[in-house]
């Protein structure tokens, strides 16, 4: 591609984030429904390049952290107590997905093989939690819910990436059924080996590593070690990215400074981001291509490919979400970590299965070995991906508000539970060292103060929540921005008087942004 048209792309890819941005905090819509659209529609502009990604584009430069991530931040101690649920859907509904989806679509378009069919089911079988869960969460849905959907959406990627791989490698190299599931052994037991090996060593690396740059470096190499290395030993990198990303967020305690932390935490959050925006642009700009590339396929026989590929990944996984219960008791502790999960919960698990970025990255990456059923199976992912956002996501707050699954202030409550406790065992830590003489008087009534102060605080917020005859609480977040805006003002005019410095202005300016609040007002945008 030439340099001009490149800087073309991805001033492309800035205004549709940005729209899509805008538009979905005006619409209270997910940013990926809108991200589909928008994508889809540039690829129509008049005058825009058309975009060709190479597969191996799309598998090393994208996968890797979108993988790295999910794992890092899964929540163990809530996943090991939903396990069955869990791999009940991770395995089996993504394998009974992936062979549905393979048989409908080689049912529907002659001339597409086995492999390709195969290929394309895996690809589709993987669902997109962000979608689900950040509506879930934004009504307030059963925590329980979210960390199900979370689970199963990490699982069920190395499950549908493993079996996608295996069937990508047939297109070009035909293999038996014995050998394939000897090659499955090897690819699985061998990308789960060197994944927790490399976590073990990133983790004693990581430890030396106190630069908080340095460490944003590491962050961001980590995936990528993961994942390379082990393709080239022949054994999934997929696995080995996500066992390195679960080992390491479960064993990551002290390998971070609290500064290392916090840039950490905003880096990986603007660059997953950007890499799912920039998935979802790149489909668009390269849906001409995929059009001319459609093979003999006449446009009635995809229509009707793209919803009843759609219909079947629905059914399969309401179905299979409300009448598994007696193959999940078959499993240890089936029958105990099935209790309080009713039908209710099933129909929500069941209907939020809307597919997104990691569908439309193993689309993508399917090799041009494919022949010209590629850009078919391209073009069939997209519609599916659009159509489970589009006619799922909308559906999810009027059915869990029929079905009275919506807690309304839970997560508010626990939160303030949590920081009062903190705060009570920084008082009482406080008060140890006030009596073994470790600091003064005087230091220890200061920070006696403060810890006090705060605690009242979060009591009466709670108080307030408990008592609904209490008056409507004060905007404390808006009267905390403005104090913090305050101060801001003051540093600007002390700095134009000459009475400090730029260094001590950033350095001031860094620590309010810390203390200020996100809200919603003119000039800050909430995230």
């Amino acid at each position: 591609m030439e340099d001009h048209r490149i800087f073309i792309v991805f001033l492309v890819i800035a205004v549709v984030v940005l729209l899509a941005r805008a538009l979905s905090a005006r619409l209270g819509v997910p940013d990926a429904i809108l991200l589909v659209i928008l994508g889809l529609g540039a690829g129509f502009v008049p005058g825009l390049p058309q975009v060709v990604v190479a597969p191996e584009v799309v598998l090393m430069g994208f996968l890797p952290p979108l993988l790295y991530h999910a794992a890092f931040f899964t929540a163990p101690r809530e996943a090991r107590a939903d396990a069955i649920p869990i791999i009940t859907l991770a395995f089996g509904l993504t394998t009974v997905t992936t062979l549905a989806v393979a048989g409908t679509a080689h049912a529907l378009l002659p001339g597409v093989g086995w492999a390709a069919a195969l290929a394309f089911g895996a690809a589709v079988a993987p669902t997109d939690a962000v979608s689900a869960t950040s509506v879930l969460q934004r009504l307030g849905a059963p925590p329980r819910l979210v960390t199900i959907l979370e689970g199963e959406s990490l699982i069920n990627d190395g499950v549908a990436l493993t079996i996608f791989a295996l069937a990508v490698e047939s297109l070009s190299t035909p293999f038996t059924a014995g050998h394939g599931g000897l090659r499955l052994l090897q690819v699985v037991a061998g990308g789960v080996a060197y994944g927790l090996v490399l976590g073990y060593v990133i983790r004693k690396v990581r430890r030396r590593i106190q630069d908080p740059s340095s460490q944003i470096i590491a962050l961001l190499v980590t995936p990528y070690l993961a994942y390379i290395p082990a393709e080239g030993l022949g054994v999934s990198g997929v696995l080995a990215t996500v066992t390195a990303g679960f080992y390491l967020g479960t064993h990551g305690e002290g390998i971070l400074q609290p500064a290392s932390r916090l840039a950490g935490s905003m880096f990986w959050r603007i660059l997953i981001f950007l890499l799912e925006s920039t998935l979802f642009v790149l489909l668009g700009l390269e849906i001409r291509q995929v059009l001319k590339d459609r093979g003999d396929h006449p446009w009635t026989e995809i229509a009707v490919a793209a919803l009843a590929v759609s219909a079947v990944l629905i059914a399969v996984r309401l179905l299979w979400e409300l009448f598994n219960g007696p193959l999940a008791n078959l499993l240890p502790g089936g029958r105990r970590t099935q209790r309080g999960f009713g039908w209710r919960q099933r129909l929500v698990i069941g209907m939020a299965g809307m597919r997104g970025a990691i569908s439309l990255a193993m689309a993508l990456s399917l090799p041009l070995a494919a022949g010209s059923d590629r850009g078919t199976l391209i073009l069939l992912t997209a519609l599916v991906v659009l159509v489970t956002l589009v006619g799922q996501a909308p559906l999810l707050p009027p059915l869990l508000r029929r079905l009275g699954l919506i807690e309304t202030d839970r997560r508010l409550v626990e939160t303030m539970n949590a920081r009062k406790a903190g705060l009570q065992a920084a008082l009482a830590r406080l008060e140890e060292m006030a009596d073994d003489d470790e600091i003064d008087e005087t230091t220890a009534d200061t920070y006696r103060q403060m810890l006090e102060l705060r605690i009242d605080r979060v009591q009466s917020r709670l108080d307030e929540h408990h008592d609904p005859e209490a008056s409507p609480p004060p905007d404390r977040a808006r009267v905390k921005s403005e104090l913090v805006d305050a101060q801001r003002a003051k540093l600007g005019t002390l700095y134009r008087k000459g009475r400090i410095g730029a260094e001590t202005l950033r350095e001031l300016s860094r620590e309010l942004d810390l203390e200020d609040p996100v809200v919603t007002k003119p000039s800050a945008q909430r995230e």
